[in-house]
């Protein structure tokens, strides 16, 4: 395949790529589960069929529906497994690292392709070329070369051992009555605390999402107001409890209408802020966190210089946390890197001026892990 084939792919069957994405949502569970297990078990040979088979499979559907990016990221990862298999090097965690960031490489890739969106921010030829040599290098070279690619793909050096995200710290406790608009914070701490009850998924995501807005912003510099931006990260999603659960509490793909649906919650919780006085900045960033810098986004579909700068730090955040939470319901934490390595490939989605700053805390929390 040529660059222009890897940033835009043709599709060839469009009823057989949308059940191939139907089919890798249900395979990429088993590759995590199996890379999850060989890590504690080592070569084990049940297991190694397992995801070997997975691997295969994975390959041939992709070869089925004509998606020759699908079979080329698979072929290189089916090599390594054969090579593995046969007990010529161990399983690493660096080599598990690299599969996963390939199987999820492949189903942005896959989304991508369904929704008509360029492949480029995916860098997929670089990991094609990456994968190619590390499944033919010497045992010896493998982990030094994945770490290389690792870094090379996501922009972040791969640390050994856990990179699953850390404990947040806790939310400061008041010690006083809160007066004026310290008082209204508590308020929109409790509603967002409600929500996180509606879900033991949830448990954390507001200290998390909160620490996450508020250091990006300290790291450039705090120009969003601190009070306002701690009040968007509280009222954010509010708004999802006005509508039916079996919406927003949806585990899997979601129909057409259940995203209409699901559009309708920034402009609920945005409106509530509204109607309390001294929290406008607050409700226009609530209002547009959903919004793109390419202007994809939703409700007005407004870009780059109409969305306040605190609605840009907040649609970051919280997709991190919605990456994450994405791979809970498979039996794992999705390890921080691949996840960040999924908003730096959103590089239309996201304000560029705010990247900078959020993969510095990023980059900060790995060290500290």
């Amino acid at each position: 395949m040529n660059s222009r084939s890897f940033a835009t792919p043709v599709i060839q069957d469009r009823e057989a790529m949308e059940e191939f994405a139907d089919v890798l949502s249900d395979r990429a569970p088993e590759v995590e589960r199996d890379v999850a297990r060989l890590k504690n078990l080592g070569a084990d040979r049940e297991v190694t069929a397992d995801l070997f088979r997975a691997i295969h499979n994975i390959k041939g559907d992709a070869a089925l529906c004509k998606f020759q990016i699908g079979v080329l990221l698979a072929h290189p990862i089916e090599s390594l497994m054969s090579r593995f298999r046969d007990g010529e090097f161990p399983f690493s965690d660096l080599l598990a690292e690299l599969i996963l960031l390939s199987i999820d490489r492949l189903e942005l890739a896959t989304d991508a392709t369904l929704g008509g969106k360029s492949l480029e921010p995916l860098q997929l030829e670089q990991l094609l070329q990456g994968l190619e040599e590390i499944s033919q290098a010497p045992a010896e070279r493998i982990d030094p070369l994945a770490a290389d690619l690792i870094e090379a793909v996501t922009g972040f050096r791969p640390i050994s051992g856990n990179t699953t995200a850390p404990a947040p710290r806790p939310l400061p406790q008041q010690t006083s009555a809160p007066e004026g608009p310290d008082e209204d914070l508590e308020f929109f701490r409790s509603l967002a605390l409600q929500f996180e009850s509606r879900s033991p998924l949830f448990k954390g995501r507001t200290a998390r999402i909160l620490r996450l807005a508020q250091e990006t912003n300290r790291i450039a510099g705090s120009p969003v107001d601190a009070q306002q931006l701690e009040a968007a990260v509280y009222m954010h999603d509010v708004g999802m409890m006005l509508l039916p659960e079996s919406v927003w509490l949806k585990v899997g793909r979601m129909s057409d209408e259940e995203k209409q649906i699901l559009r309708n919650h920034p402009g609920f919780a945005a409106g509530l802020l509204q109607r309390i006085p001294g929290w406008d900045a607050a409700a226009s960033m609530v209002a547009q966190h959903h919004e793109m810098y390419d202007g994809g986004g939703y409700p007005l579909a407004l870009k780059h210089e109409e969305i306040t700068p605190g609605a840009k730090i907040l649609s970051i955040v919280d997709a991190f946390e919605a990456v994450m939470l994405k791979h809970i319901h498979r039996g794992k934490n999705r390890s921080v890197l691949r996840a960040i390595a999924e908003i730096n490939a959103g590089n239309k989605q996201f304000a560029p001026e705010w990247i900078g700053p959020f993969n510095a805390v990023i980059r900060k929390t790995l060290e500290n892990a």
